[in-house]
């Protein structure tokens, strides 16, 4: 068969996937803003169990989203295996394939075996769905993610086989019951961490530690599978999607301009204006696509040129914006605070509360930077215009309300947050598509929807593999153990803080900060208790140690979005960064030793 009939064929399988992704998120958006509708008109719950398929929606979200993923090859993976030499980088990429493979292998030998349980407990989701058609999707995701995987490991038959033999794993961890003497658990968990910094991507990472754990353990197969499902139990993580639907839709319109034209109209007068309005609008932008990477791919490309053309060094252009990438993380409707919010079992409006303070903070300290570079190069600045900003203002008035529609709609409790997400869909839908006219339809709107789907799908799976990791933990009180060698090792609670934030360094230059808050928070929050930290400022010491990881070398994801984005050698991002890094690991200590930033607009 010619290769391009072959691509051919391909094709029509593509264009489903497309369509099941694009109607899954359509779907998740749709039945909440029903809800809203019927409860406004007083009919009620319109849908009866909408929730629960708007839960169930997640999943499925998250299964097709991994395997256009793994189509795309948009795996999130560690960025370490750059580092390898040329020569290394082949054989890298056929282990980890092979590896990943395996744990897809076991991953759907359990997840088929979990949905014969759910068939034969017959229990519906609701409207007479069988709960089992939701965990069926699972099995052959998974095995779609690793044949993807072993395909994409060579351009040869003989490479993508060697890759697909990785498969075998799940014959050996099926038949073969672990030996109590035999030391089997440490030289395989030591593998899947050596295929991590090789570039094996993060969800097969956790799921293999965390299928290998449960099976030394002699727990069924169906743990990982079973704990990912309970993705579709949690009734605040649909607005994570949502979320960031509603950011992409923003991000391929012209939001990004627009915003550009209102704070360079509001501040481009000052000193150092034009470092300012970038810093802001990073900051804006965040807020609305989460610590995804998606604003320095979204803003980088615009702002660069205007800032080097105002004399600004290159060098510190970059190491500006890539400082700003993340800086909005703490500011509604974040999507990592209300993860965090959720699986800390903190009230969420205290969490949006107690970021403002500090998030204001590390903005105005990176803005300050830029006010000190600029008064060395700008030689002109425009005047304040009050007809420009006006004018600006008024263009971009739907996008500038859409946080006050969301802040109202939650705090005021007209809305759930889940509905609020679903709210900022059809909001930036209608702002981008039917008023400002810069995201066609029929063209570029459903390929933005799938994009959102696949960078969803590998979040979701992730979550997925590190709440079942989390249970493992939890299950072998690792929590209270290391609570207890703290306590014991550790009395002063500014030494435990101090311990604390080098720990989230680390973190967050090696895991993304979703994964991160799955399985670190249930690790920190019992030893925060117990020396007296108050949860909210724990959250946002969390936060803002997450966020500063995104900048650490040599792994931080903002250093490789910007070399990808800007086409840079890394080495010179990791200096262009440095400065700004400093910086801002001074206002995270700050946070951190202050805690009335944190508290006092909460308490």
């Amino acid at each position: 068969m010619e290769v391009g009939q072959a691509s051919e064929i391909r094709k029509p399988w593509r264009a489903v996937e497309d369509r099941l992704a694009i109607g899954a998120l359509g779907l998740m958006a749709a039945l909440p803003l029903v809800e809203i509708v019927g409860r406004r008109i007083g009919f009620g719950n319109v849908i009866p169990g909408s929730i629960l398929l708007v839960q169930h929606l997640t999943l499925l979200t998250a299964v097709i989203g991994g395997a256009l993923a793994a189509r795309r090859g948009r795996l999130l993976a560690l960025s370490t295996a750059t580092f390898l030499p040329q020569a290394l980088k082949a054989p890298a990429r056929l282990t980890t394939a092979a590896l990943g493979a395996g744990v897809c292998a076991c991953l759907t030998y359990a997840s088929w075996t979990f949905a014969r349980v759910e068939r034969e407990a017959g229990e519906t989701i609701a409207l007479g769905i069988p709960v089992w058609t939701a965990v069926a999707a699972m099995a052959p995701g998974f095995a779609l993610i690793g044949i993807r995987m072993a395909w994409s490991a060579s351009p040869s038959w003989t490479g993508r086989l060697a890759a697909a033999s990785g498969a075998l794993i799940a014959v050996v961890f099926g038949y073969w019951q672990p030996l109590g003497d035999l030391p089997v658990l440490w030289p395989a968990a030591g593998v899947l961490l050596a295929g991590a910094l090789l570039g094996l991507p993060i969800f097969a990472v956790i799921g293999g530690l965390a299928s290998l754990l449960f099976w030394y353990d002699f727990t069924p197969v169906t743990a990982v599978p079973l704990a990912a499902y309970q993705l579709s139990a949690q009734p605040l993580l649909p607005a994570v999607p949502l979320f960031t639907l509603g950011g992409y839709i923003l991000s391929e319109g012209g939001m990004n301009r627009r915003l550009v034209r209102v704070f360079t109209a509001l501040v481009g007068w000052m000193p150092g204006g034009l470092a300012v309005v970038t810093t802001l609008v990073f900051a804006f932008f965040t807020s609305f696509t989460g610590a995804s990477g998606v604003t320095i791919l979204a803003l980088g490309g615009l702002l660069l040129p205007v800032l080097v053309k105002s004399r600004y060094p290159e060098k510190f252009a970059i190491g500006l914006m890539t400082a700003s990438g993340s800086i909005g993380l703490l500011f509604p409707p974040s999507l990592p605070v209300i993860l965090y919010a959720v699986y800390s079992q903190t009230p969420i409006d205290e969490m949006f509360l107690g970021g403002l303070l500090p998030g204001v903070l590390l903005v105005g300290l990176t803005a300050a930077w830029g006010v000190r570079q600029g008064r060395a190069v700008e030689r002109e600045r425009p005047p304040f215009r009050l007809r420009e900003a006006a004018a600006a203002l008024n263009e971009a008035k739907w996008e500038l309300g859409l946080p006050v529609v969301v802040i109202a709609g939650i705090f005021g409790g007209f809305v759930t947050l889940v509905e609020a997400a679903a709210l900022t869909v059809l909001y930036a839908f209608v702002a981008e598509c039917c008023i400002y006219r810069d995201l066609p339809i029929r063209g570029k709107l459903p390929a933005t929807v799938v994009d959102c789907a696949s960078l969803v799908g590998g979040v979701l799976l992730i979550l997925g593999m590190a709440l079942g990791f989390t249970n493992y933990l939890i299950d072998a009180r690792i929590p209270d153990l290391a609570l207890e060698w703290v306590q014991a090792h550790i009395e002063s609670k500014f030494v435990f803080l101090l311990a604390l934030n080098g720990l989230l360094l680390v973190v967050g230059c090696m895991m993304d900060i979703f994964s991160a808050i799955l399985v670190v928070v249930p690790l920190i929050a019992p030893m925060g208790a117990a020396f007296g930290v108050d949860p909210v400022h724990l959250g946002i010491i969390f936060l803002a140690n997450l966020e500063l990881g995104y900048l650490t070398p040599p792994v931080g994801m903002n250093l490789f979005l910007s070399s990808y984005r800007f086409e840079q050698p890394l080495t010179r991002v990791y200096r262009s960064a440095f400065p700004f890094l400093l910086i801002l690991a001074a206002g995270v200590l700050l946070i951190t030793y202050a805690p009335w930033l944190t508290l006092a607009l909460v308490r």
